[in-house]
């Protein structure tokens, strides 16, 4: 099935997109012929995690649904970027997800295939390996530490207002409860993860499937 794109058709798409980042960065620079080279494939992109996410519907993408919107911007961008190596239509793409969105998700960082952000104000991803079948919150925070990035294994969530910092690890279906912050440690796979006592963590194992309240395959 292809993606049915709502309010409008893949020209006016472009257009949308191009006028909104004119009204970021209203300089001269045309993004217009990048964004037509490589729109394809970044719908291709967009359409395999909008599938996978259960609260949207299947082959459907609203540019007016925030969320979407700022999943297609990334994509959008990190598509242009791999593909040309070029910065000048990813960077004005990353300060209108930005602008539009509150998300700090530079175009060169490597999300994986299908994600989901629940709401992205207050957001920032650094440059850190992410594990498929992600799930980020308002205000989560993804953070090196002197040069040390984490590594997120498939299946995690970030409820809001965490942070993820330095040489954690956080292992496969690990929960991040609200407000949690984790550094430089490391969690247990398919565990809850809760504030404990003078800055150590609390584990609690997952009494049900989490990850199948936000995706069709989990």
């Amino acid at each position: 099935m292809s993606l049915e794109l709502v309010k409008f058709d893949r020209a006016g798409l472009m257009q949308y997109v191009a006028r909104q980042i004119k009204s970021v960065v209203p300089d001269d620079f045309d993004p217009i012929p990048d964004i037509d080279a490589h729109l394809d494939m970044a719908l291709s992109r967009l359409h395999v995690c909008i599938n996978a996410v259960k609260l949207w519907p299947v082959d459907r993408f609203d540019p007016l649904h925030s969320s979407q919107h700022c999943t297609f911007l990334y994509f959008l961008s990190h598509t242009i970027w791999k593909q040309t190596a070029r910065k000048d239509t990813p960077l004005r793409l990353f300060l209108l997800n930005k602008a539009l969105n509150a998300i700090d998700c530079f175009y060169e960082i490597e999300l994986p295939e299908v994600f989901f952000i629940g709401h992205s104000v207050g957001i920032v991803l650094a440059k850190a390996t992410y594990g498929n079948h992600l799930v980020l919150y308002q205000n989560s925070t993804v953070g090196k530490n002197h040069g040390e990035a984490p590594v997120l294994k498939p299946g995690v969530v970030l409820y809001a207002n965490t942070a993820v910092i330095g040489r954690s690890v956080l292992r496969t279906g690990t929960i991040v409860s609200q407000g949690v912050s984790v550094i430089n440690q490391i969690t247990e796979a398919n565990h809850m993860v809760f504030a404990g006592n003078h800055g150590r963590l609390s584990f609690k194992p997952t009494s049900r499937n989490i990850l199948g309240d936000f995706f069709r395959d989990c």
